[in-house]
């Protein structure tokens, strides 16, 4: 393989594991799309190792090594699902090298988010259901719709503003505590435990958990515990705020 080709192969494999770490994969699962790509183009000396915050991919001794960083971090699974179907048209010989680098620069630039109104519609209803799910009352419904909605609202625009994502959750959190404690003061709610428990639901880091517990299970302890430790402050934001709110 000549020096442009191989420079051609680094840069699909290190654009493959940046778009699907960004999107919330395990590590694991990038590591190995990252070696499969590799080694579908003859590079069997190859070597990956990802983290929360940067990859380090190798084809060895003779190869520099190349590293990337990872600023940012969502749940898109839209977007691993495209990056894996790419990765196996790729191992399968069903696509070139240049046409798997083409696919993915275009799955990098395109937004698959719904629009943040549908987002905060589907919050609210996730909160209402939640709310029943935990034996809430019915009449408590209409507090945890706008709580839920009005949570996810206020943490995408706060996050957009500050890419903080501790200020965003923790003022996320206070803004579901103070409608529900507003709906209980006028007699618009019942339960406020159970509106709060069901509103903050959709800020809940459940993806985060599962891949922290799944890269720990797979060996992957520094990024386990790094998931766990994001996790960990998205919890604590979480509760933060609720608690201040009730301590007034």
């Amino acid at each position: 393989m000549n020096a442009g080709r191989t420079e051609m192969a680094i840069e699909c494999c290190l654009l493959a594991g940046r778009i699907m770490i960004e999107s919330g994969a395990e590590t694991y699962r990038v590591e190995d799309t990252m070696l499969r790509m590799a080694r579908s183009q003859n590079m069997m000396d190859a070597q990956s190792y990802v983290t929360p915050t940067g990859i380090i991919f190798s084809l060895g001794k003779t190869q520099p090594t190349r590293i990337t960083s990872i600023s940012t971090r969502i749940t898109d699974l839209h977007r691993i699902v495209l990056v894996n179907n790419v990765s196996r048209k790729l191992t399968s010989q069903m696509i070139t090298l240049e046409q798997a680098y083409d696919e993915l620069k275009k799955i990098e630039k395109t937004n698959y988010f719904l629009p943040i109104l549908i987002q905060v519609l589907a919050a609210s209803l996730a909160s209402s259901s939640f709310l029943l799910l935990f034996k809430g009352m019915v009449t408590d419904i209409p507090a945890a719709f706008i709580a839920g909605g009005l949570g996810l609202y206020i943490v995408t625009i706060i996050h957009n503003m500050t890419r903080v994502k501790f200020f965003s959750e923790f003022l996320a959190a206070v803004t579901v505590g103070i409608v529900a404690s507003v709906a209980i003061h006028f007699g618009l709610g019942t339960e406020i435990d159970k509106i709060i428990i069901g509103s903050v639901m959709p800020l809940v880091p459940g993806l985060l958990i599962t891949n922290a517990v799944r890269d720990l299970m797979a060996g992957h302890f520094t990024a386990g515990m790094a998931k766990g430790a994001e996790a960990f402050l998205t919890a604590f934001a979480i509760g933060s705020g609720i608690a201040l709110v009730l301590s007034f």
